[in-house]
């Protein structure tokens, strides 16, 4: 028999029910929910498949505008939400799944306009596939005095979902045609490069990540649910997400963890330094070899795996970092890879350790807040939730956070995709350029395109 809870919190109940369901594909309970819940959906995978998570529905957003105490906000709501409402175990936890702004103090008009500094929401209906099995959760949060007519009817309609997920195909829409591509400011990315390597050469600062984008335009909308499944084709070895907001989802397959925390044991990596994959597989190896004695890539990294580290210091106990990096090598690119981990301290939490990482050194630069300011005037463009944190956590403080590059955000018939990369002093704009080519094109294949159209 299903459990059903529902706890006060002030004004508020918060029932929920869950119940295991057999056989069932996250993409297409994700894609059932298109005509119902489209613009208020989400979607995640990690990378080892071992936990997928799919939300249909708005039960309750967690939101906020906020330039500073963002992320305590948002920590300190889902915890007085949880704490209130939920004192009674259930079967499986309600989680909260949102993603943040990259700088919410770039107020450049974009693309982006409608996403807050920071947007998170509990689903109406949450899958869960952990350990080869699936729970379909309702939530439901409201001031009624009586509910019972109104959670009834959430039943059936969780039990339509889930017969449309499981007995109908999964409807992998046709890709629409790419008609026009634009390199969006290539000139102001190439200068913002120049000048950026001449400031680091001058000793102004260390490291700075400078982005670009791209913008697609194809002869209908995309579908968002095949956008997800062809990214979960292309990159295989990633992380999964897909946040819709209104008429916007972004969306992508990311080879890098932020921040991860289960059971009090907090695990991160430096991600930094990148080369191409070879045309076979001697090739590939001298590649990697370079890669692993290259000065500037190993200065680069080791900028992020320091603050990293000293990060960990603050919140954790007992924390291990590797001496050396190794590789991680997925489709496109291969990458220095070094894991960190540790144990969180009683105190503290995975939104502070979120706060404390974002932006690494790869995404932002050293000294971070100089880096950030340079970014926002050189870049002449706002990242948006580019190469921000997204990701979940439970009602039980767990959880992970992805940082969203190798991404893109859908615009109907619009996709507006971006890629970056470290400067440093014996950086080129050429060099740099040609980088972010290779880091187009997971999101470009995904898409129907490619870079040389």
């Amino acid at each position: 028999m299903p459990n059903t809870t529902g706890q006060k919190s002030g004004t508020l109940s918060f029932y929920t029910e869950t119940i295991e369901v057999s056989r069932l594909s996250a993409h297409a309970f994700f894609e059932a929910g298109d005509d119902s819940f489209k613009g208020k959906r989400f979607f995640w995978q990690n990378k080892e498949k071992t936990f997928t998570l799919v939300g249909l529905g708005h039960a309750h957003i967690i939101s906020n505008n906020l330039e500073s105490n963002r992320y305590k906000d948002i920590d300190e709501k889902w915890k007085a939400l949880c704490q209130s409402s939920l004192m009674e175990k259930v079967d499986v936890s309600p989680i909260l799944f949102g993603g943040f702004a990259f700088d919410p103090s770039n107020m450049i008009s974009s693309e982006w306009d409608t996403f807050p500094s920071a947007f998170f929401a509990v689903s109406t209906f949450q899958l869960v596939i952990q350990n080869e099995q699936a729970f379909v959760s309702i939530h439901y949060i409201t001031d009624e005095k009586d509910s019972s007519e109104t959670f009834e009817r959430l039943r059936i309609e969780r039990d339509a979902l889930i017969h449309t997920a499981q007995v109908k195909e999964l409807n992998v829409h046709a890709r629409p045609n790419l008609i026009a591509r634009e390199d969006r400011l290539k000139k102001e990315y190439l200068d913002a490069v120049e000048d950026v390597t001449n400031r680091i050469r001058q000793d102004e600062v260390k490291k700075v990540v400078i982005a670009r984008s791209l913008k697609l335009k194809f002869d209908h909308s995309f579908s968002p649910s095949t956008a997800i499944y062809n990214a979960s084709m292309e990159q295989p070895e990633s992380y999964l997400f897909g946040l819709e907001k209104e008429d916007k989802t972004f969306f992508g397959a990311t080879p890098e963890r932020l921040v991860k925390v289960e059971n009090g044991k907090a695990q991160s990596a430096g991600l930094a330094g990148s080369v191409r994959r070879g045309e076979n597989s001697v090739e590939d190896k001298e590649l990697g070899d370079s890669l692993l004695s290259d000065s500037k890539n190993l200065g680069e990294h080791k900028y992020v795996v320091d603050m990293i580290h000293e990060v960990f210091a603050q919140y954790c106990e007992e924390v291990k970092v590797p001496t050396r990096p190794k590789l991680m090598k997925i489709r496109d690119i291969q990458h220095l890879f070094t894991p960190i981990e540790g144990r969180l301290k009683t105190e503290a939490s995975l939104f502070e350790l979120v706060e404390a990482l974002h932006p690494t050194p790869a995404l932002g630069g050293a000294p971070r807040e100089q880096a950030i300011e340079i970014i926002r005037a050189s870049e002449q463009m706002n990242r948006g939730y580019y190469a921000a944190p997204i990701g979940w956590i439970n009602a039980e403080g767990d959880g992970e956070f992805a940082v969203g590059i190798r991404s893109a955000l859908l615009e109907n018939e619009h996709a507006y995709l971006y890629a970056g990369g470290g400067i440093v002093a014996e950086s080129s704009s050429l060099d740099e350029f040609e980088e972010t080519r290779v880091k187009f094109r997971p999101m470009l294949r995904t898409l129907g395109g490619n870079m040389n159209d």
